[in-house]
């Protein structure tokens, strides 16, 4: 355990990733990943199937992405960190789950990008004459140098790319809605409901892209807002989008034509608009396949930094350029895995990415699910999935379903690669893996078994305060060093401030009772119990620059008085005169912390004295730095 807290005090004191990502970057950035191949060549396939009624099915997989990506949205504003999905599951499931999680979603998106490579040099050939191989390392090779040099860059450029898809999607339906022919959408589901179902799991990767935002949480100026508003932006927007454009698009083709295309959006451009517009809508392609490969680029390779961070990785994949403050070693490897791609038959390796993909929405419900039952104090994300746990379990068994629905030979290849993961995990991070998980909480909290330390609370206490930029005032320096008492069965308050002049008094270079005396005049003159629960028992005492604070809980209550008989939280302030004005700072924070509609209920089900300690440090209140 010693090992992962060097690691998290070295990867402060490592260079940071530049946070150069606002609310425009985000959206265009999912927005930009979503939309490719699910748009451009699958919709003449996925009528073929299901008929007019495609509009359901791409209507039905956004939905049921819309579970995962909420799962991923909350995880990711409590846990805003570099590889999103991997880095939040290895804290929910363990190191082993999520070595296999992060390297799945790396193979995953460094494939979709390839994919959306060669997509776009198809498209691309049917302007210029050039091989498509060459165009697609080209383009791998100048989106890898944009992203080497930096996050806010890469995000300009697929800010350019993704408007100018935008624009020409809305020109498609804007001209196309006039030319469409209601005859052609009936009968609207020929093929049956069940087939409007399994057509959602084939279409399914038209939203693959969404979670991808998760990898660049760390880079985000404001990811408790952005990342959720962000992800409902972009899912809403291409969800009527894809809409829109597929009624257009059946409404305008015949079916015999429509079941035989691989371009389907620019041959139904094409009917309408003639040579110029087939020629734009293609333009339109090629922009969504670029988007996507930038975008892919950019979050694979977050991918792999919380695993090198956390030592399941080779940490050199961990480092950060000095001067563009990107990690350009994963960067590098991503793009040479990549280049390396290109050269291969990808159908069977993208529909494999197509189920990793999925793994990785069942992954984030069940993180999601994991975390909360765990019951971990520190857990603190600004957005929270609604309808929980339903949401999640209706996304599980929607997930389930398509795994199940896809073909042997790409279950075979992603058994194969969650191996590979297990593999690498084995003979390289367990070797070094002793991280505590929030998996490892639940089971202690249900079997009553002691099973973990105080790590995972640290290090999200930690995580909060970068979060929120925290910066520790004098308050949380004498918290941090306080002592804490957690004491077993009532006592009375003489009892009580009988231990509280053991503990205090040498820490003060006070003799023994006179603290106690004090305490206990002062009480006799007004007593210090503000409620039923709280007392803050406060005084001054002869010397200089001397201030303490002592943290007591009680759960069978603390006897003040005949009226108070049962304090659970007592304070104790005791400082010089000189130090009045601080004393008077420090009952302000103390009153800000306790007045929180929860305190009550934290405090009691606080698990020991770090976690009672935590609940002062994160409380909300003003600083005075």
């Amino acid at each position: 355990m010693q090992n992962h807290e060097n690691n998290i005090n070295a990867s402060k004191d490592s260079i940071e990733l530049k946070k150069g990502l606002n609310l425009l970057y985000i959206f265009c950035i999912a927005t930009g990943a979503m939309i490719s191949s699910g748009l451009f060549i699958l919709p003449g396939l996925a009528h073929a199937q299901a008929g007019p009624a495609v509009i359901l099915s791409y209507v039905i997989a956004g939905l049921l992405s819309l579970t995962g990506m909420l799962s991923i949205a909350e995880m990711t504003t409590a846990m805003p960190k570099a590889g999103g999905d991997c880095f939040t599951i290895i804290r929910s499931m363990g190191p082993a789950i999520g070595t296999v999680a992060g390297l799945l979603s790396w193979f995953s998106l460094s494939m979709k990008s390839a994919f959306a490579l060669v997509g776009m040099s198809i498209f691309t050939t049917a302007l210029v004459n050039v091989d498509i191989h060459i165009i697609a390392v080209a383009f791998c090779v100048i989106f890898l140098i944009i992203n080497i040099i930096g996050i806010k860059e890469a995000g300009f450029t697929q800010v350019i790319l993704v408007f100018g898809l935008l624009g020409l999607m809305i020109l498609y339906i804007v001209m196309g809605l006039p030319h469409v022919k209601l005859s052609r959408l009936t009968p609207f589901a020929p093929h049956g409901i069940g087939a409007i179902f399994s057509t959602s799991g084939f279409v399914f990767v038209a939203y693959g892209g969404l979670l991808k935002i998760a990898s660049v949480a760390e880079e985000i100026k404001n990811p408790t807002r952005d990342i959720p508003l962000g992800m409902i932006l972009s899912l809403s927007v291409t969800l009527v989008l894809y809409s829109f454009m597929l009624f257009v698009t059946s409404g305008v083709m015949e079916d015999s034509e429509l079941h035989n295309s691989l371009t389907p959006i620019s041959d139904g451009a094409g009917v309408f608009l003639g040579a110029w517009g087939k020629i734009a809508l293609s333009i339109a392609a090629v922009l969504a396949f670029l988007s996507t490969a930038n975008a892919g680029i950019m979050t694979a390779a977050r991918s792999l930094v919380p695993l090198s961070r956390d030592e399941l990785f080779p940490g050199i994949f961990a480092n950060i350029n000095s001067k563009f403050r990107t990690p350009h070693n994963s960067l590098l490897l991503t793009g040479f895995f990549i280049i390396s791609s290109l050269f291969l038959k990808l159908k069977i390796l993208v529909e494999a990415a197509s189920i990793v993909l999925v793994l990785t929405n069942i992954l984030s419900c069940l993180s999601v699910i994991i975390l909360r039952e765990s019951r971990l104090q520190n857990y603190k994300p600004t957005f929270r999935v609604p309808l929980y746990p339903w949401s999640q379990i209706v996304g599980i068994l929607g997930f389930s379903f398509l795994i199940f629905e896809s073909g042997k030979e790409s279950l075979i290849i992603s058994l194969t690669l969650i191996a590979a993961g297990f593999f690498t995990y084995w003979f390289f991070g367990r070797i070094k893996a002793g991280r505590e998980y929030a998996l490892l909480h639940l089971i202690e909290r249900i079997t009553a078994r002691e099973l973990t330390t105080h790590l995972l609370e640290t290090e999200l206490k930690e995580i909060i305060r970068e979060r929120d930029n925290i910066i520790a005032d004098r308050f949380d320096q004498i918290v941090e060093n306080a002592v804490i008492m957690d004491i077993k069965g009532s006592v009375f308050i003489e009892e009580f401030f009988e231990m509280v002049d053991k503990a205090m008094s040498d820490r003060l270079n006070i003799e023994r009772k006179i603290l106690m005396k004090k305490l206990m005049d002062r009480e006799n003159e007004s007593t210090t119990a503000l409620n039923p629960y709280l007392a803050i028992p406060h005084i001054v005492i002869e010397g200089e620059k001397a201030f303490d604070i002592l943290i007591a809980r009680c759960q069978d209550g603390i006897v003040f008085s005949e009226s108070t008989p049962n304090i659970h939280a007592v304070f104790v302030l005791v400082g010089t005169k000189d130090e009045r004005n601080f004393h008077l700072n420090a009952l302000s924070s103390i009153a800000q912390i306790v007045q929180n509609p929860d305190f009550d209920k934290k405090w009691m089900a606080a698990k020991n004295e770090e976690t009672l300690r935590d609940i002062i440090l994160l409380g909300q209140r003003r600083r005075q730095i």
